[in-house]
């Protein structure tokens, strides 16, 4: 048999059935009920109970004579002890569907309650990629963020609070039963929130298009995402109420989502779960400092897919050599960074040049880093994170 080109090799692309569009959210009692739900357990957090959105789908739910219990104890950068809480009350008040309404942090805490209710065993015992193995009760998701992808993605990512890291579980069994995708719930969110979830959906389509296991399936989505982003993100700031600007970083989010899912991400999304693990720190932000780094340290191994994403995002780097085509990209991007308003330093949020071994060496065990399109040592980290100190 003749070689196969690489873009023809085999890849698996998964996802979950998912409505998208303006009042997608009024739709959660019907897919409850379609589910079989008897009770349901929602899962979301203080901020997203006070923009009102779980009030009103737990109207819809009664509406429906669906009985339901709530858990918020859900705080940013999801705990292992929160994932275990919400399993045992779901146990105790007898759910057997799971409803998750908010950002990232309540999707990925529910993920990981499903998997403990099926496999009985502690979260942090699952880390690592195809490591679940029964899959959860029924999931729905209803993002009230624009960034995460959490609501289509086969990864959960649990913060390990005693070895102060973020653990990523990615497993085809974490993907969501429906996810219904809303931009109207995103009119709440802060400007400074707005910013740093795009960004992070922005990062996980570059992420996705370089990454080592991309496909032409991976590719659409992720440079559909980076479009809508790049073209939308700056005039939403100053529109936070434009349903059409919001839409459109919604769908960024859902296309990036899905394109990371199948083609994973790579050492900007390593260095941030360690630098969230072990500071705490916020996970857009992480992205948006980290990414043109690490671009620049990935450049030479991807140039040709560096510079589909720079022209992706409007730059016209036409007959410009590769250091040129590098240079305006990374410039791009960092201004992109200082225009919505996002820390442009790892300084900034409080890192220390000492937190910085401490940082590699938990970023290099993290499976994101296997799919980077260069390959990476422990010293290459801490030189990326001294880069993005100042």
């Amino acid at each position: 048999m003749p070689f196969e080109p690489t873009e023809f090799q085999l890849r698996k692309f998964v996802a979950p059935e998912f409505i998208f569009g303006i009042d997608a959210r009024k739709l959660a009692a019907r897919y409850a009920r379609n589910f079989g739900a008897r009770k349901v357990l929602m899962v979301t957090d203080p901020g997203v109970i006070a923009a009102g959105w779980t009030e009103e789908i737990l109207r819809d739910l009664k509406g429906a004579e669906l009985d339901y219990t709530v858990f918020s104890a859900v705080t940013p950068n999801p705990k292992s002890e929160e994932v275990m809480a919400g399993a045992e009350m779901y146990r105790s008040s007898g759910c057997n569907t799971i409803l998750a309404v908010g950002g990232g942090s309540p999707i990925d805490c529910a993920k990981g309650i499903g998997i403990v209710i099926s496999n009985r065993r502690n979260i942090l015992d699952f880390e690592g990629v195809d490591n679940v193995d029964l899959p959860s009760p029924p999931l729905i998701c209803i993002p009230t963020t624009a960034g995460s992808g959490a609501d289509v993605s086969q990864f959960a990512i649990i913060t390990h609070v005693e070895k102060r890291v973020k653990i990523a579980i990615i497993s085809k069994t974490l993907v969501p039963d429906a996810a219904l995708i809303d931009p109207v719930v995103t009119t709440t969110m802060p400007a400074d929130l707005t910013a740093c979830t795009a960004m992070d959906a922005l990062c996980h389509s570059i992420e996705a298009f370089v990454s080592t296991a991309h496909s032409p399936i991976t590719d659409v989505h992720a440079l559909q995402a980076m479009r809508l982003v790049a073209a939308n993100l700056l005039q939403t700031l100053k529109e936070p109420e434009n349903m059409v600007l919001r839409g459109r970083i919604m769908l960024a989010s859902l296309q990036a989502g899905l394109a990371f899912s199948n083609a994973s991400l790579g050492a900007v999304h390593a260095m941030a779960h360690s630098l969230g693990g072990y500071l705490g720190s916020s996970h857009g932000e992480c992205n948006a400092i980290l990414l043109p780094h690490v671009i620049d340290f990935n450049f030479e191994t991807a140039a040709a897919r560096y510079g589909e994403v720079a022209r992706s995002m409007g730059l016209d780097t036409a007959g410009m050599p590769p250091e040129r085509c590098k240079n305006a990209l990374t410039s791009f991007l960092m201004q992109l960074v200082r225009e919505a308003g996002i820390a442009h330093s790892l300084e900034q949020l409080g890192v220390t040049r000492g937190d910085i071994p401490a940082l590699a060496g938990k970023a290099i065990e993290d499976p994101c880093i296997f799919t980077n399109p260069r390959q990476m040592t422990r010293h290459d980290l801490e030189e990326i994170y001294d880069k993005a100190f100042r």
